[in-house]
């Protein structure tokens, strides 16, 4: 048994075989034709016996060389084969790609135009879309391979993680029961809402739930925090006067109630969602995806903002 088997070693005999001639077979496999005789006598050193008579004028194979080649030339064309359509099968866009959102409102106004153009691009890839909701931490979903790519609102502090297209960006909103005193205001400073009772959702990573629901008010108040389980259950409480919501605009279109209004937050910068995956899970459908969602947005109002 060899102590090793080097395949470079292997085409290097198999070329020598053909050309009968170190220049050219170096010339062939991009090496010197030093690099080549070295290869072939530890080649030989492992078969034990000479491959080649080599002379000044001429070089041909013994019959050692001869018995080898009839019988190594045949499963190593069909071992570059195996690794050829390995090598297909690992860069084909295929299987299904899961993506978590933990609402329609992660995904973007975009989302349903960016999985047609995935599909018509890739057709032997399908596309699940997967509800996280409230109660899980879709990071860890990421990270535990429920899904392979996310919509999920920034910033996001993870140094494993690499963030892809950005899907929305929409300026800030509250939402009031009606008879709120600010009900009726055409916009509000965040300062406002101090000493109010504002969303938290346990399971989000604390830098999203933070920047999305400030904590604080500008100057230092903090706002008190009840856990929102849904957004059914965070539309319920803010009809019943029990919290308010900073969300975006298009909060409303998915969740809508007769006893909630929206008033703009003045002073809250815009917020964003964006395709994020796990960088070592890098996969030839991750990165379809994530062509075919900076292709549809770069064609929006927010691929020209």
């Amino acid at each position: 048994m060899w102590p090793e088997a080097d395949f470079r070693e292997i085409r290097a005999f198999l070329l020598l075989s053909e050309e009968l001639h170190f220049a050219r077979t170096a010339e062939r496999l991009g090496l010197t034709p030093a690099r080549v005789s070295q290869m072939l006598r530890s080649l030989e050193a492992k078969v034990g016996g000479r491959l080649f008579d080599r002379s000044s004028r001429r070089v041909r194979l013994t019959p050692a060389g001869e018995q080898l080649r009839s019988e190594i030339e045949r499963p190593y064309r069909e071992l570059q084969d195996v690794l050829a359509h390995a090598r297909q099968a690992a860069s084909e866009v295929a299987g299904t790609l899961r993506i978590g959102l933990y609402s329609l409102l992660s995904g973007g106004p975009h989302m349903t135009e960016i999985v047609r153009t995935f599909k018509a691009r890739h057709p032997s890839c399908a596309v699940e879309l997967i509800n996280i909701g409230y109660e899980r931490s879709y990071r860890e979903a990421l990270r535990a391979g429920d899904v392979e790519m996310l919509a999920t609102r920034l910033p996001l502090a993870a140094s494993e993680v690499t963030i892809g297209p950005v899907l929305s960006r929409e300026e800030r909103v509250v939402l009031l029961a009606t008879e709120d005193p600010l009900a009726g205001r055409d916009s509000i400073s965040y300062e406002d809402l101090a000493d109010r009772v504002v969303s938290d959702v346990p399971a989000f990573p604390r830098d999203v739930m933070d920047a999305f629901v400030p904590p604080v008010t500008p100057r230092g108040r903090t706002l008190r925090r009840i856990a929102n389980h849904s957004a059914e259950d965070t539309m319920m409480r803010v009809a019943l006067g029990e919290q308010v919501h900073p969300t975006v605009r298009s909060f409303l279109i998915h969740h809508s109630h007769p006893g909630v209004v929206s008033v703009p937050i003045r002073d809250l910068p815009p917020s964003e969602t964006a395709l994020v995956w796990l960088t070592a899970n890098r996969r030839p459908r991750i990165d379809a995806f994530a062509r075919a969602a900076a292709d549809v947005i770069e064609h929006t109002e927010l691929g020209r903002s």
